[in-house]
């Protein structure tokens, strides 16, 4: 086994989800994670942990989709059990969920219908409230179908999965804690795009009483991505405009060139160059699909270049992402609940040119440069 796999098992364990003796622990493992899921389980046999194991297969759940379609006749909408309560018993009993990623085919659930997704996601949102109250963490292990769709050589993958997850997370927290300062500080963000031939972004956004996190990879951190790097809040009341020029994958489908527009609050309009379709369905999951649950700045300098995978893509440095859907609890006063929806679906917009983000008025990134990085300019 390479050696870098046992540092991630090690790391995933031990520094993300931070797993004691006694701990009750679900580990989802993809088609091809398989030897990432081994050494996860043989670190978790070593810390005492107890392991309950999944297998995250797509193409199983596509399976479970088309097979619910098939059982409706006409066009009416599969019908699912809006409250499946072996899984939501798992999730409840459990004190760690770890999600390990990784499978064969990266749009394996490309012919699902949108109306299939909404009314899946809908029906598990108990199922889904119960595994965000574990101690989660999700990460992924480099396989062959994630380097095709990154556009790489599977060795070149390797190298760049692991450059972004064995990283010195101490340190990247130390600076990422100067983000989270300015925004745990401020009222409202500003962010500025310009473009030759795409719309441009202008969007504010308040962030008053909100409290945002510094993602480091750790549930210590409220962090629970493998790699992480971003630091995030829950924004509202969001005005204006915003594109995002990162290419993405939602529900199997490519997405380009989304173009949002806001007014008090919500989404009032919107276009895609491709994908269209894909985002509409997104927008019409329920009320809350139309509003911002976050908003994350990338810091993690070790992604070099874009893959079409979220996980890294909204993490990398020169980026900020916007996300419609769900906030997270993490950034809410006590006792507030923020944007509630069944989904929560990023898009990203690079910053490394002819941008800036604003806190209450004062320029705290430029062209992707922090107020506190060489190169800043005032």
């Amino acid at each position: 086994m390479d050696e870098r796999v046992r540092e991630h098992a090690e790391l995933l364990v031990d520094w993300s989800a931070r797993v004691e003796v006694g701990d009750d622990v679900v580990v989802s493992v993809a088609e091809d994670a398989h030897e990432l899921g081994v050494a996860v389980a043989e670190t978790l046999g070593e810390r005492g942990a107890t392991v309950t194991t999944l297998y995250g297969a797509d193409e199983i759940a596509r399976a479970h989709l088309k097979g619910a379609e098939a059982r409706v006749e006409g066009d009416d909408t599969p019908a699912f059990d809006d409250d499946p309560a072996v899984d939501r018993a798992l999730f409840e009993a459990a004190d760690v969920y770890l999600r390990i990623g990784g499978g064969r085919n990266t749009t394996a659930t490309a012919d699902v219908s949108g109306g299939t997704r909404q009314a899946y996601a809908k029906a598990r949102k108990g199922v889904r409230e119960a595994r965000m109250d574990t101690d989660w963490v999700s990460t992924v292990h480099p396989t062959r179908s994630l380097a095709q769709q990154a556009g790489m050589a599977y060795e070149e993958y390797q190298e760049f999965v692991y450059d972004a997850v064995l990283r010195d997370w101490e340190a990247l927290a130390d600076e990422m804690a100067r983000m989270k300062a300015l925004l745990d500080d401020g009222d409202e963000v500003r962010i500025v795009t310009e473009r030759d031939a795409a719309p441009d972004t202008d969007v504010t956004m308040s962030i008053a009483g909100r409290t945002a996190v510094n993602s480091a990879a750790s549930v210590a951190y409220d962090s629970h991505n493998l790699p992480s790097g971003e630091v995030f809040t829950a924004p509202h009341d969001t005005e204006g405009e915003a594109f995002f020029d990162v290419p993405m994958t939602i529900d199997a489908t490519r997405v380009r060139g989304v173009h949002l527009v806001f007014e008090g609050g919500e989404v009032v309009d919107f276009a895609a160059d491709t994908g269209e379709d894909a985002l509409a369905d997104v927008l019409d999951t329920d009320a809350g699909a139309r509003r911002l649950g976050e908003l994350g700045i990338g810091m993690n300098r070790g992604i070099d270049r874009f893959t079409d995978s979220i996980l890294f893509d909204e993490k990398m440095g020169d980026t900020v992402h916007m996300a419609v859907g769900r906030a997270y609890d993490a950034c809410l006063p006590e006792g507030e609940s923020g944007n509630d929806s069944a989904v929560h679906v990023d898009m990203i917009s690079d910053v490394s040119e002819r941008s800036r983000m604003e806190v209450d008025g004062d320029v705290v990134q430029r062209n992707g440069t922090f107020r506190w990085e060489d190169g800043f300019e005032e």
